[in-house]
């Protein structure tokens, strides 16, 4: 029989160099909103290469679509919020909050109607996406003027341009959005009533599995790390970012000039009280049942070196 003879340095080169299966990539989902953007940046600018990790940015159009892909095991971690974390946990679903992200969100009322006030939305129609971050905020800014989640017309538009359409044509009394469709809606006419720039709502997060966070802490972290130097470079001149967001972020073009970038933090996890917050109003809306803490829906590990 014939042997089979490798060459010296063939065997030399296994040897050296042996061959290793590549790690997939990081699945992140994304929305289109300012919580996105630091996300893109380091995708886009190299940040994630440079950090040795791999991450595919998965984009949605709104919550609900999202969290089915969540579900159904096809993403590693998303953006999302506190209220998506509670419900997945209460359901069983091993996905950990691992930092905040940085947005702003807020009501906008038609340029049909003559309403300029919060305090005039009482009893009004008002588009939002139920049980999410903007059903939420809608509830923290109408309370700070006086009017329970029982003192308005809540009206379920999961899809945020459908829903900025139709306050502008007066289909909506108002509706809640986040940026950059918040800023959108006001240069196509609509009224800016509130936003949580002034709330405290720290409600936005991050999540990843925990069988991700265990198995690839590391990856996560370097995930982080170019999160961050995204983020810092849009803090330092984000003026240079304004044609990026319209041909790079698909931000309306009319937001071009007049988005108001917000600042982003360095990463970190948000305050039990901030989480309490949103379990309680979960519950006030009977929306959640299971007692849960703080430590029920937060990995620490991701961010330990912030």
């Amino acid at each position: 029989m014939k042997k089979l003879r490798v060459p010296f340095f063939v065997m030399s080169l296994l040897i050296l160099f042996p061959c290793f299966a590549a790690a997939a990539p990081l699945r992140v989902g994304i929305l289109p909103d300012a919580d996105s953007l630091p996300f893109m940046v380091a995708r886009d600018e190299g940040f994630f290469t440079r950090e040795n990790v791999e991450v595919e940015l998965v984009s949605f159009f709104n919550p609900q679509e999202r969290d089915a892909a969540i579900q159904a095991g096809r993403l590693d971690g998303a953006i999302s919020d506190l209220l998506a974390a509670a419900f997945f946990a209460a359901g069983g679903f091993d996905m950990k909050v691992t930092s905040l992200t940085d947005g702003r969100y807020g009501i906008v009322g038609s340029p049909v109607s003559n309403n300029r006030t919060l305090q005039g939305l009482r009893g009004k129609r008002i588009g939002l996406s139920t049980n999410t971050i903007i059903q939420y905020t809608v509830d923290a800014l109408l309370g700070s003027a006086g009017i329970p989640i029982t003192g308005y017309d809540a009206v379920s538009v999961p899809r945020m341009p459908v829903r900025m359409e139709m306050v502008i044509t007066g289909q909506l009394d108002a509706a809640g959005l986040p940026e950059p469709l918040l800023t959108a809606a006001v240069e196509r006419g609509a009224v800016l009533l509130a936003t949580t720039d002034t709330t405290g709502i720290d409600a936005g997060i991050l999540l990843f599995s925990k069988k991700v966070l265990d198995s690839r802490l590391e990856d996560v972290r370097r995930f982080y790390r170019a999160y961050d130097k995204a983020a810092q470079k849009i803090n330092a001149d984000p003026d240079s970012y304004r044609d990026y967001l319209v041909e790079k972020a698909s931000f309306p073009a009319e937001v071009r000039d007049a988005y108001r970038f917000v600042t982003y933090r360095k990463p970190s996890l948000p305050a039990d009280d901030q989480i309490a917050g949103a379990i309680t109003w979960l519950k006030s809306r009977n929306l959640l049942s299971a007692d849960l803490r703080a430590s029920d829906l937060v990995d620490t590990r991701a961010v330990a070196e912030w």
